[in-house]
Protein backbone atom coordinates (compact mmCIF):
# COMPACT_ATOMS: atom_id res chain seq x y z
CA UNK A 1 0.00 0.00 0.00
CA UNK A 2 1.17 3.25 -0.68
CA UNK A 3 0.62 7.10 0.63
CA UNK A 4 0.18 8.89 -2.58
CA UNK A 5 -0.58 12.22 -0.91
CA UNK A 6 -0.95 13.61 2.92
CA UNK A 7 -1.47 16.91 4.84
CA UNK A 8 -1.48 17.34 8.72
CA UNK A 9 -2.43 20.41 11.29
CA UNK A 10 -1.73 20.84 14.41
CA UNK A 11 -0.74 23.41 17.22
CA UNK A 12 2.22 23.68 14.79
CA UNK A 13 0.90 24.99 12.00
CA UNK A 14 -1.93 24.63 9.26
CA UNK A 15 -0.57 22.47 6.69
CA UNK A 16 2.47 19.78 6.79
CA UNK A 17 5.17 21.99 5.74
CA UNK A 18 4.60 24.29 8.66
CA UNK A 19 4.34 21.32 11.13
CA UNK A 20 7.48 20.01 9.86
CA UNK A 21 9.72 22.65 10.04
CA UNK A 22 9.12 23.29 13.64
CA UNK A 23 9.18 20.04 14.62
CA UNK A 24 12.21 19.24 12.89
CA UNK A 25 13.85 21.87 14.86
CA UNK A 26 12.04 21.02 18.07
CA UNK A 27 10.32 23.92 18.19
CA UNK A 28 6.70 23.55 20.12
CA UNK A 29 3.59 24.97 19.03
CA UNK A 30 0.34 27.24 20.82
CA UNK A 31 -0.10 25.62 24.01
CA UNK A 32 -2.94 27.19 26.43
CA UNK A 33 -3.05 27.12 30.10
CA UNK A 34 -6.69 26.32 31.71
CA UNK A 35 -7.48 25.91 34.66
CA UNK A 36 -5.24 22.40 35.67
CA UNK A 37 -4.59 21.43 32.23
CA UNK A 38 -1.70 22.45 29.61
CA UNK A 39 -3.50 22.41 25.87
CA UNK A 40 -1.98 21.87 22.45
CA UNK A 41 -4.33 24.25 20.44
CA UNK A 42 -5.11 24.95 16.81
CA UNK A 43 -5.45 28.75 16.53
CA UNK A 44 -5.42 29.50 12.98
CA UNK A 45 -8.82 29.79 10.70
CA UNK A 46 -11.00 26.64 9.79
CA UNK A 47 -13.09 25.89 7.07
CA UNK A 48 -17.29 26.84 7.95
CA UNK A 49 -19.75 24.01 7.87
CA UNK A 50 -23.45 24.79 6.92
CA UNK A 51 -24.94 21.52 8.08
CA UNK A 52 -26.08 20.79 11.48
CA UNK A 53 -25.70 17.71 11.54
CA UNK A 54 -21.94 18.01 10.94
CA UNK A 55 -21.63 21.65 12.18
CA UNK A 56 -18.46 19.92 14.57
CA UNK A 57 -14.93 20.89 15.38
CA UNK A 58 -13.38 17.98 14.68
CA UNK A 59 -14.92 17.82 11.64
CA UNK A 60 -13.86 22.01 10.63
CA UNK A 61 -10.00 20.58 11.54
CA UNK A 62 -10.46 17.67 9.21
CA UNK A 63 -11.79 19.64 6.15
CA UNK A 64 -8.37 22.21 7.05
CA UNK A 65 -6.58 19.23 6.89
CA UNK A 66 -7.61 17.49 3.06
CA UNK A 67 -7.60 21.22 1.64
CA UNK A 68 -4.69 20.72 -0.44
CA UNK A 69 -5.47 17.26 -1.12
CA UNK A 70 -8.06 18.07 -3.39
CA UNK A 71 -10.00 14.64 -2.45
CA UNK A 72 -13.51 16.36 -4.91
CA UNK A 73 -11.15 15.32 -7.65
CA UNK A 74 -11.18 11.44 -6.80
CA UNK A 75 -13.73 8.66 -8.30
CA UNK A 76 -16.61 8.79 -5.95
CA UNK A 77 -17.55 5.21 -7.30
CA UNK A 78 -14.13 3.96 -6.05
CA UNK A 79 -13.08 5.76 -3.34
CA UNK A 80 -13.51 4.70 0.25
CA UNK A 81 -13.34 6.95 3.74
CA UNK A 82 -12.02 5.52 6.75
CA UNK A 83 -11.52 8.19 9.46
CA UNK A 84 -9.77 7.90 13.23
CA UNK A 85 -11.58 9.92 16.08
CA UNK A 86 -11.93 9.38 19.96
CA UNK A 87 -14.29 12.17 20.68
CA UNK A 88 -16.28 13.39 17.33
CA UNK A 89 -18.56 15.81 19.07
CA UNK A 90 -19.27 14.80 22.38
CA UNK A 91 -19.05 18.40 23.38
CA UNK A 92 -21.03 19.73 20.97
CA UNK A 93 -23.95 17.25 21.92
CA UNK A 94 -24.12 18.95 25.53
CA UNK A 95 -25.50 22.20 23.91
CA UNK A 96 -27.39 20.75 20.92
CA UNK A 97 -28.90 17.64 22.14
CA UNK A 98 -28.37 16.24 18.54
CA UNK A 99 -27.64 12.66 18.79
CA UNK A 100 -25.52 12.92 15.15
CA UNK A 101 -22.60 14.75 17.53
CA UNK A 102 -21.76 12.11 20.10
CA UNK A 103 -21.44 9.37 17.03
CA UNK A 104 -17.62 8.53 16.25
CA UNK A 105 -18.87 7.98 12.53
CA UNK A 106 -19.30 11.38 12.03
CA UNK A 107 -16.74 12.55 10.78
CA UNK A 108 -16.53 9.60 7.81
CA UNK A 109 -20.62 10.27 7.03
CA UNK A 110 -20.02 14.01 6.86
CA UNK A 111 -16.94 13.38 4.60
CA UNK A 112 -18.97 10.42 2.32
CA UNK A 113 -22.32 12.86 2.29
CA UNK A 114 -20.31 16.26 1.88
CA UNK A 115 -18.40 15.43 -1.33
CA UNK A 116 -20.89 12.90 -2.61
CA UNK A 117 -18.33 10.00 -2.03
CA UNK A 118 -20.64 6.19 -3.30
CA UNK A 119 -18.24 3.54 -2.11
CA UNK A 120 -17.61 2.12 1.57
CA UNK A 121 -17.27 4.15 4.77
CA UNK A 122 -16.57 3.55 8.42
CA UNK A 123 -14.60 5.10 11.52
CA UNK A 124 -12.35 3.41 13.56
CA UNK A 125 -12.08 4.74 17.55
CA UNK A 126 -9.62 2.62 19.42
CA UNK A 127 -8.33 5.74 21.54
CA UNK A 128 -4.84 6.83 20.91
CA UNK A 129 -3.92 4.13 18.57
CA UNK A 130 -7.05 4.87 16.31
CA UNK A 131 -4.96 6.08 13.22
CA UNK A 132 -3.18 2.94 12.89
CA UNK A 133 -6.00 1.26 12.91
CA UNK A 134 -7.72 3.37 10.09
CA UNK A 135 -4.56 2.04 8.15
CA UNK A 136 -5.12 -0.95 8.85
CA UNK A 137 -8.82 -1.14 7.12
CA UNK A 138 -7.71 0.96 4.51
CA UNK A 139 -5.26 -2.15 3.18
CA UNK A 140 -7.68 -4.49 3.69
CA UNK A 141 -10.41 -2.81 1.71
CA UNK A 142 -7.79 -1.79 -1.37
CA UNK A 143 -6.40 -5.92 -1.23
CA UNK A 144 -10.00 -6.75 -1.21
CA UNK A 145 -10.59 -4.81 -4.34
CA UNK A 146 -13.81 -2.85 -2.78
CA UNK A 147 -12.03 0.85 -3.63
CA UNK A 148 -9.25 1.59 -5.63
CA UNK A 149 -8.54 4.69 -3.31
CA UNK A 150 -8.88 5.35 0.12
CA UNK A 151 -8.92 8.84 2.25
CA UNK A 152 -7.49 7.59 5.75
CA UNK A 153 -7.32 10.56 8.14
CA UNK A 154 -7.96 10.99 11.94
CA UNK A 155 -8.89 14.02 14.08
CA UNK A 156 -9.79 15.02 17.18
CA UNK A 157 -10.56 18.21 18.94
CA UNK A 158 -10.17 19.42 22.72
CA UNK A 159 -13.05 17.72 24.83
CA UNK A 160 -13.79 18.19 28.61
CA UNK A 161 -14.56 14.19 28.53
CA UNK A 162 -10.56 13.27 27.78
CA UNK A 163 -9.64 16.57 30.04
CA UNK A 164 -11.25 15.69 32.95
CA UNK A 165 -10.79 11.87 31.69
CA UNK A 166 -6.85 11.67 32.34
CA UNK A 167 -7.39 14.21 35.49
CA UNK A 168 -9.26 11.98 37.13
CA UNK A 169 -6.81 8.96 36.39
CA UNK A 170 -3.85 11.46 37.96
CA UNK A 171 -1.86 11.57 34.32
CA UNK A 172 -2.67 14.92 33.31
CA UNK A 173 0.21 17.47 33.03
CA UNK A 174 -0.57 21.52 34.00
CA UNK A 175 3.15 21.86 33.06
CA UNK A 176 5.11 20.61 29.50
CA UNK A 177 5.32 17.04 28.89
CA UNK A 178 8.42 15.13 29.74
CA UNK A 179 8.70 11.55 28.44
CA UNK A 180 11.35 9.25 29.51
CA UNK A 181 12.71 11.77 32.10
CA UNK A 182 12.93 10.65 35.69
CA UNK A 183 10.56 14.05 36.64
CA UNK A 184 7.35 13.29 34.43
CA UNK A 185 4.33 13.56 35.84
CA UNK A 186 1.67 13.21 32.53
CA UNK A 187 0.07 14.40 29.90
CA UNK A 188 -0.59 17.62 27.55
CA UNK A 189 -3.28 17.41 25.36
CA UNK A 190 -3.84 18.48 21.85
CA UNK A 191 -5.57 18.42 18.91
CA UNK A 192 -5.09 18.63 15.39
CA UNK A 193 -5.63 16.43 11.75
CA UNK A 194 -4.13 14.36 9.30
CA UNK A 195 -5.20 12.66 6.02
CA UNK A 196 -3.85 10.50 3.85
CA UNK A 197 -4.18 9.32 0.36
CA UNK A 198 -4.21 5.54 -0.22
CA UNK A 199 -3.51 3.10 -3.44
CA UNK A 200 -2.61 -0.65 -3.34
CA UNK A 201 0.26 0.50 -5.73
CA UNK A 202 1.57 3.81 -7.61
CA UNK A 203 4.25 6.18 -6.65
CA UNK A 204 4.25 7.18 -3.11
CA UNK A 205 5.69 6.44 0.56
CA UNK A 206 4.80 2.45 1.18
CA UNK A 207 3.34 1.30 3.78
CA UNK A 208 5.54 -1.20 4.62
CA UNK A 209 4.36 -3.03 7.72
CA UNK A 210 1.47 -2.77 10.22
CA UNK A 211 1.66 -4.35 13.66
CA UNK A 212 -1.47 -4.93 15.55
CA UNK A 213 -1.53 -7.00 19.27
CA UNK A 214 -3.75 -6.25 22.39
CA UNK A 215 -2.68 -6.44 26.23
CA UNK A 216 -5.74 -8.08 27.63
CA UNK A 217 -4.09 -6.69 30.68
CA UNK A 218 -6.24 -3.46 32.07
CA UNK A 219 -8.44 -0.83 30.71
CA UNK A 220 -6.32 2.01 31.14
CA UNK A 221 -2.91 0.69 32.08
CA UNK A 222 -0.24 -1.24 29.80
CA UNK A 223 1.75 -4.08 30.69
CA UNK A 224 4.65 -3.22 32.53
CA UNK A 225 6.50 -6.19 30.71
CA UNK A 226 5.28 -4.92 27.33
CA UNK A 227 5.24 -8.47 25.64
CA UNK A 228 2.57 -7.55 23.51
CA UNK A 229 3.35 -4.00 22.53
CA UNK A 230 7.13 -5.57 21.62
CA UNK A 231 4.88 -7.81 19.50
CA UNK A 232 3.09 -5.39 17.64
CA UNK A 233 6.78 -4.09 16.55
CA UNK A 234 8.07 -7.18 15.52
CA UNK A 235 4.88 -7.35 13.47
CA UNK A 236 5.43 -4.27 11.79
CA UNK A 237 8.39 -5.47 10.66
CA UNK A 238 8.67 -8.38 9.46
CA UNK A 239 11.13 -9.14 7.65
CA UNK A 240 12.69 -5.94 8.00
CA UNK A 241 15.64 -5.55 10.07
CA UNK A 242 15.19 -3.60 12.93
CA UNK A 243 18.99 -1.88 11.95
CA UNK A 244 17.01 -0.93 8.51
CA UNK A 245 15.32 1.61 10.39
CA UNK A 246 16.64 4.88 10.72
CA UNK A 247 14.15 6.81 13.03
CA UNK A 248 12.07 5.80 15.40
CA UNK A 249 8.40 8.21 16.17
CA UNK A 250 7.53 6.76 20.16
CA UNK A 251 3.84 6.91 21.88
CA UNK A 252 5.85 9.08 24.28
CA UNK A 253 3.45 10.31 26.42
CA UNK A 254 5.18 11.18 29.21
CA UNK A 255 3.24 9.03 31.97
CA UNK A 256 5.00 6.66 34.82
CA UNK A 257 3.24 3.95 33.18
CA UNK A 258 3.37 4.14 29.14
CA UNK A 259 7.19 5.11 29.34
CA UNK A 260 8.23 1.81 31.27
CA UNK A 261 6.20 -0.07 28.85
CA UNK A 262 7.73 1.69 25.82
CA UNK A 263 11.02 2.04 26.72
CA UNK A 264 10.94 -2.13 27.05
CA UNK A 265 9.60 -2.79 23.72
CA UNK A 266 11.67 -0.88 21.69
CA UNK A 267 14.97 -1.47 24.26
CA UNK A 268 13.60 -4.90 23.33
CA UNK A 269 13.95 -4.54 19.84
CA UNK A 270 16.47 -2.42 18.93
CA UNK A 271 18.66 -1.50 22.22
CA UNK A 272 19.84 1.22 21.83
CA UNK A 273 20.88 1.78 17.90
CA UNK A 274 17.74 3.86 16.44
CA UNK A 275 16.98 6.77 17.19
CA UNK A 276 13.96 7.40 18.52
CA UNK A 277 11.90 10.90 19.82
CA UNK A 278 8.55 11.41 20.75
CA UNK A 279 6.83 14.16 19.15
CA UNK A 280 3.78 14.76 21.96
CA UNK A 281 6.01 17.84 23.99
CA UNK A 282 5.74 19.84 20.66
CA UNK A 283 2.31 18.89 19.67
CA UNK A 284 0.43 17.64 22.32
CA UNK A 285 -1.32 14.28 22.37
CA UNK A 286 -3.94 14.46 19.69
CA UNK A 287 -5.81 11.29 21.14
CA UNK A 288 -7.77 9.90 18.02
CA UNK A 289 -5.66 11.79 15.53
CA UNK A 290 -2.02 11.20 17.30
CA UNK A 291 -0.68 8.50 15.03
CA UNK A 292 -2.25 10.31 12.10
CA UNK A 293 -0.29 13.07 12.83
CA UNK A 294 2.71 11.09 13.78
CA UNK A 295 2.23 8.89 10.42
CA UNK A 296 2.19 11.99 8.48
CA UNK A 297 5.44 13.92 10.24
CA UNK A 298 7.12 10.21 9.30
CA UNK A 299 6.27 10.45 5.67
CA UNK A 300 7.55 14.00 5.61
CA UNK A 301 11.10 13.22 6.82
CA UNK A 302 11.11 10.12 4.20
CA UNK A 303 9.92 12.47 1.72
CA UNK A 304 12.44 15.19 2.72
CA UNK A 305 15.16 12.18 2.10
CA UNK A 306 17.53 14.66 4.92
CA UNK A 307 20.03 13.87 7.69
CA UNK A 308 18.01 15.49 10.36
CA UNK A 309 15.17 13.97 12.44
CA UNK A 310 13.12 15.37 15.57
CA UNK A 311 14.69 16.03 18.39
CA UNK A 312 13.24 14.19 21.66
CA UNK A 313 12.30 17.31 23.79
CA UNK A 314 12.38 17.16 27.38
CA UNK A 315 14.83 17.82 30.65
CA UNK A 316 17.93 15.41 29.94
CA UNK A 317 17.24 13.48 33.09
CA UNK A 318 16.65 10.37 31.75
CA UNK A 319 15.01 7.77 34.04
CA UNK A 320 16.88 4.89 34.86
CA UNK A 321 14.70 2.94 35.75
CA UNK A 322 13.89 2.25 32.42
CA UNK A 323 15.73 0.27 29.84
CA UNK A 324 18.27 2.63 28.11
CA UNK A 325 16.71 3.77 24.56
CA UNK A 326 18.75 5.94 22.02
CA UNK A 327 16.45 9.62 22.54
CA UNK A 328 17.26 12.12 19.64
CA UNK A 329 18.78 15.19 19.68
CA UNK A 330 19.55 17.70 16.98
CA UNK A 331 22.74 15.94 15.61
CA UNK A 332 22.48 15.22 11.83
CA UNK A 333 22.17 11.22 11.15
CA UNK A 334 25.16 10.13 9.29
CA UNK A 335 22.47 8.65 5.93
CA UNK A 336 19.07 10.17 5.05
CA UNK A 337 16.29 8.68 6.16
CA UNK A 338 14.50 6.49 4.10
CA UNK A 339 12.95 4.29 7.20
CA UNK A 340 10.85 4.79 9.76
CA UNK A 341 8.80 2.42 12.57
CA UNK A 342 5.72 4.55 14.17
CA UNK A 343 4.65 3.56 17.34
CA UNK A 344 0.99 3.71 19.13
CA UNK A 345 -0.68 2.31 22.25
CA UNK A 346 -4.42 2.93 23.22
CA UNK A 347 -6.05 2.11 26.56
CA UNK A 348 -8.19 -1.11 26.52
CA UNK A 349 -4.40 -2.62 25.69
CA UNK A 350 -4.28 -1.68 21.79
CA UNK A 351 -1.03 -1.72 20.73
CA UNK A 352 0.35 -0.83 17.26
CA UNK A 353 2.64 -0.16 15.33
CA UNK A 354 3.95 1.01 11.64
CA UNK A 355 7.04 1.02 9.48
CA UNK A 356 6.79 3.57 6.66
CA UNK A 357 9.75 3.96 4.21
CA UNK A 358 10.89 5.05 0.82
CA UNK A 359 9.72 2.99 -2.07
Amino acid sequence: MKIIKYNAICNLGSDINKVFAKAVEGIAGKFEQRDFARLGVVDFPLPEIQERDYNLRCNRLLLKALEPLNIDKFDKERTAIVTATSNSGVDEYEISGNPKHYQIGNPAEFLYKNHGFKNFYTSASTACSSGIKAFTIARELLNAGICETVIAAGCDSISKVPVYGFHALEVLNSIPSNPFSKNRKGINIGEGAAAFVLKKDGEGIEVAGIGETTDSYHSTTPDPEAIEPERAIRLALGEIPPEEIDYINLHGTGTVANDLMEARAVYNVFRDNVPASSTKPLTGHCLGAAASIEIALCCKLIENGGYKIYPHIYDGEYDKKLPQIKLADKTLLKKPVKTCLCTSFGFGGTNCAIVLRKS
